[in-house]
């Protein structure tokens, strides 16, 4: 996903998935500025991550920003599991010290109908995810 294209993004979600691109030169790695535009269920979600922490086939992390940083990173696990992979999806929000005094203003982005949005997303993403990540079984075969 880190080096991801917004055709590939699309294929994945048609119409729910509209840009996922790395800006500027990808390392695939630390530092990288990922813009990601999508639908969460009527709110449309347009923001830039920057990757925390990457593990290849295990773990992405990405801190959003709009102008500035955000107090919000998803967190993408990913473990094998026979037949497959599980995914787990968090995201989390919160200043750090004093900060905190501002939690409260995250609930009015962050609401519960977000979060039902959010949580109905995954559950139809993340089945999807299974068909982008494995590669085409008959590549190179010939078939």
């Amino acid at each position: 996903m880190v080096a991801c294209t917004d055709e590939k993004y699309q294929a994945w979600w048609p119409g729910t998935h509209l840009q996922l691109h790395v800006l500027g030169r990808a390392t695939g790695g630390v530092g990288d500025v990922v813009v990601m535009d999508e639908f969460v269920g009527r709110r449309r979600l347009r923001l830039r991550g920057v990757v925390e922490a990457v593990e290849p086939g295990r773990r992405l992390v990405w801190r959003f920003r709009k102008v500035v940083p955000l107090p919000a990173r998803l967190s993408l696990e990913l473990n094998p599991v026979p037949g497959g992979v599980s995914v787990r999806h968090t995201i989390t929000a919160g200043w750090p010290g004093i900060g905190r005094v501002l939690d409260p203003l995250l609930r009015l982005y962050f609401t519960p109908r977000f979060a039902a949005d959010l949580e109905a997303h995954v559950r139809t993403e993340f089945p999807l995810l299974r068909d982008y990540l494995r590669p085409n079984p008959s590549a190179g075969t010939g078939n």
